[in-house]
């Protein structure tokens, strides 16, 4: 019998009914991209088709063999763990069924010129006059509890700094790590720059994208002389259709190792060295497809060792002083930005 190939996205899912459309978008832009095959889609949790239910469509079409990329732009938790332990499992259940595991979107030339394009819209609705160098650039990651991801949207920052020539610019995270959004405003608005481009380094739409602009918006009130400017979010960027086409080729070149010479659950990581080799499993299986509405997997070669966590493991930062934990703390148990 020939061999049927179909692609799988597998997203995190959100609570947000915008986010989960736009998710939605960026499949069909892929089943644009590749007319060949059939693309489905699923989540980890929150919404659905869970990933699961994506499979079986894939299944339903005759497809016998799969290629699964995250939907997601680094290789945390989830892409690191949660994803592959659930193709796993489904191909444990669907003997014959095969599963071929792909990389994040990572570090790439065309995610940065999609990252420009977003932050080139935004300049050219600005209305004042402020020069490059009179400008601070803020990148705002969406925060993880692996400090690997989180060093790539700093990497990332410096990346857009360089190329554009800015005053000065910050990083700051939506959550879990530090510094948040709300402190990262406050530091970036004392150093003096006429400008300030906010831009969240996020695929999609959501609770987390909405309070990053909430935040811009209380700073502009306190800080009437600074031109605060919001940058969109990536959403189905052309240029990020183009990265997920090639992410999905890499697998049938066996290009598909994530780097890991800095993976907390392979190496000893500074402030990390307990969670070295603790075991692959996910901790989203109790809330797949719970909705909440306002209205072997072929994992790659470079990762069949056995690097999952249990989510519970503590963050050893938890109580950072600019972290979520100690803000909320601060503002009376109300969740910071």
């Amino acid at each position: 019998m020939s061999e049927k190939l179909g692609v799988m996205i597998c997203g995190h899912g959100s609570r947000d009914e915008d986010a989960v459309a736009e998710f939605a978008v960026l499949a069909e832009r892929l089943r644009e991209r590749l007319p060949d095959q059939p693309v489905e889609y699923g989540y980890l949790e929150f919404a659905r088709p869970i990933i699961g239910e994506g499979l079986d469509r894939l299944r339903a079409q005759a497809v016998t063999r799969t290629l699964a990329v995250p939907g997601m732009l680094f290789a945390a938790g989830h892409a690191k763990n949660d994803i592959p332990s659930v193709l796993n499992t489904y191909m444990k259940d669907h003997p014959g069924f095969r599963i071929d595991y792909g990389k994040d979107l990572g570090i790439d030339a065309k995610m940065l010129r999609a990252a420009a394009g977003r932050i080139d819209e935004a300049l050219a609705r600005a209305k004042g006059d402020a020069r490059a160098d009179e400008t601070l650039l803020l990148v705002v990651g969406r925060g993880a509890s692996d400090p690997d991801a989180n060093s790539n949207v700093s990497k990332l920052t410096r990346l857009l700094w360089e190329g554009y020539g800015f005053g000065w610019a910050e990083t700051a995270y939506s959550g879990v790590t530090f510094p948040l959004v709300s402190p990262a405003l406050q530091h970036a608005a004392r150093l003096g720059y006429r400008r300030i481009i906010v831009f969240p380094y996020f695929l999609f739409t959501g609770i987390l994208v909405q309070r990053i602009y909430t935040a811009v918006d209380e700073a502009a009130r306190q800080y009437p002389g600074i031109e605060f400017i919001k940058a969109s979010y990536l959403a189905d960027h052309p240029l990020v259709i183009d990265t997920f086409v090639e992410r999905v080729g890499e697998i049938l070149t066996g290009d598909t190792a994530m780097n890991c010479s800095l993976c907390k659950y392979r190496t000893q990581i500074l402030g990390f060295e307990a969670e070295v080799g603790l075991p692959q499993r996910s901790h989203h299986h109790h809330v797949e497809g719970i909705a909440h509405h306002h209205g072997p997997a072929h994992t790659h070669p470079h990762h069949d060792h056995d690097h999952g966590h249990d989510h519970h493991h503590p963050y050893p930062h938890a109580h950072h002083p600019l972290g979520p934990q100690s803000l909320a703390r601060k503002f009376g148990g109300v969740k910071p930005t």
